[in-house]
């Protein structure tokens, strides 16, 4: 089994984002994790497609975490910057399986995060459809 790290730049100065990124990498993160809050699904507001996509160029692949409502609507700006993974909540959405499926067919891994309260069991109808699983 290989370990691979998806290090976050939810704490990166923006000012330096380029340099913070490329410290990142030559920290030896193997993923860029992006995590994407829209003050409503969680009270934290964070950036979008906007950030990811000053950073798509970066020497690791993009790992974003939609922390938002109607995560549906983010699917196609984020594929259409090349990100490698999509990461929804489960209690985000009405239709998960419908979602991952979107996600995949977009050319993106799926990944499905789960909030602390939320049983593994929850994931069981969705696993066949699931690249990704982020306990929270």
């Amino acid at each position: 089994m290989s370990v691979e790290v998806s290090a976050s730049i939810l704490s990166a100065d923006f000012g330096r984002l380029g340099e913070e990124v490329e410290a990142v990498c030559q920290a030896g993160a193997d993923w860029l994790h992006v995590d994407v809050m829209d003050g409503h699904f969680v009270p934290n507001l964070s950036f979008g497609p906007v950030i990811a996509r000053a950073i798509r160029n970066a020497p690791r692949p993009l790992d974003v975490h939609l922390m938002v409502e109607r995560p549906e609507d983010y699917v196609e700006p984020f594929a259409e910057l090349g990100v490698k993974i999509l990461t929804v909540h489960c209690e985000a959405t009405n239709h998960l399986e419908r979602l991952l499926t979107h996600i995949r067919q977009s050319g993106m891994l799926a990944g499905v995060a789960l909030n602390p309260h939320t049983p593994p069991a929850f994931l069981e109808y969705v696993l066949h459809t699931t690249d990704y699983v982020l306990a929270m």
